[in-house]
């Protein structure tokens, strides 16, 4: 059966449009330079600021040639406690009363040549990260231990992990042996003006309301909410915008979308309130 963390995005099959992304800074002729010299990449940055689809839209720019193909441009993998090496390099199952070996999406990469995105890395077992060890130097190899093979990554392969300091404990850090071996890219929020761009393209709210839920979203961030509290992140001021253009009422959006999402803290709960009913027209 399928891990349901796992996906696979053809992201460059023919008659597929780019995902859409507004760059922030000069993180996309970064990542392409990485890319150039074969480089892991790690993005670190809150929950819900793009990270995701940068990757996305990274890959499609990267593996446009591949329409062709039936393979994916880009294989996500989303982190979990329980996810293991095994999971990520493959495992032995039984097929038709024989055992055969099933290649992991990790491994899937390493052969085909797409980019590998582990999405929230820290949050996997250990022995997942030390597997990666070998892919992010220069020997750029898979040690496939139950099979006894030593992969050599594809020419095309790339690995991209990204992780969310914020709210990670100190035992789940990734060790500086780890951090050292990829280039880093920081990612946060953007900036309002930027933000109600975002806002806007993905969700058809007019410029005036996206704007404003832009300037929600910075006041929310001010508020002295502690390091347990998640922000309010562009996706859930996307989400409401989402609601609102299908006719909900923009409170009543705001509520669902956002302030019930954020915690359980009743104060906080109703300082977003407030500010809800400031910044919103």
């Amino acid at each position: 059966m399928t891990d349901p963390a796992i996906a696979s995005g053809a992201l460059a099959q023919a008659g597929a449009s780019a995902p859409w992304y507004h760059p922030q800074g000069d993180e996309v002729s970064l990542f392409e330079a990485a890319y150039a010299a074969r480089m892991p990449v790690m993005l670190v940055g809150p929950t819900g600021c793009g990270k995701t689809r940068f990757v996305e839209h990274m890959a499609w720019r990267l593996h446009a040639g591949r329409e062709a193909s039936c393979e994916p441009g880009l294989i996500t993998v989303a982190c979990h406690d329980d996810l293991g090496a095994a999971d990520l390099v493959g495992r032995h199952l039984l097929e038709d009363g024989q055992t055969v070996w099933v290649d992991g999406p990790l491994t899937r990469a390493v052969r085909s040549g797409a980019l590998c995105y582990l999405d929230e890395v820290v949050e996997a077992r250990r022995d997942t990260i030390v597997v990666i060890h070998a892919l992010t130097d220069h020997r750029r190899l898979l040690p496939i231990e139950r099979t006894g093979e030593l992969l050599n990554a594809h020419d095309d392969f790339l690995l991209v992990v990204s992780y969310n300091p914020g709210y990670q404990s100190v035992l789940k850090d990734l060790k500086p042996s780890t951090r050292q071996r990829f280039m880093t890219l920081a990612f946060d929020y953007p900036p309002p003006a930027h933000e109600a761009v975002v806002i806007a393209h993905e969700s058809g709210v007019d410029e005036a309301m996206a704007a404003a839920l832009a300037r929600l979203g910075a006041a929310a961030r001010a508020l002295d909410t502690g390091p347990e509290q998640p922000a309010v992140s562009t996706r859930l001021l996307v989400h409401a915008a989402q609601l609102m253009v299908r006719g909900i009422d923009a409170s009543r959006a705001c509520e669902a979308a956002i302030v019930r999402v954020v915690g359980d803290d009743e104060t906080l709960r109703q300082a977003l309130r407030d500010l809800v009913e400031i910044t919103l027209p």
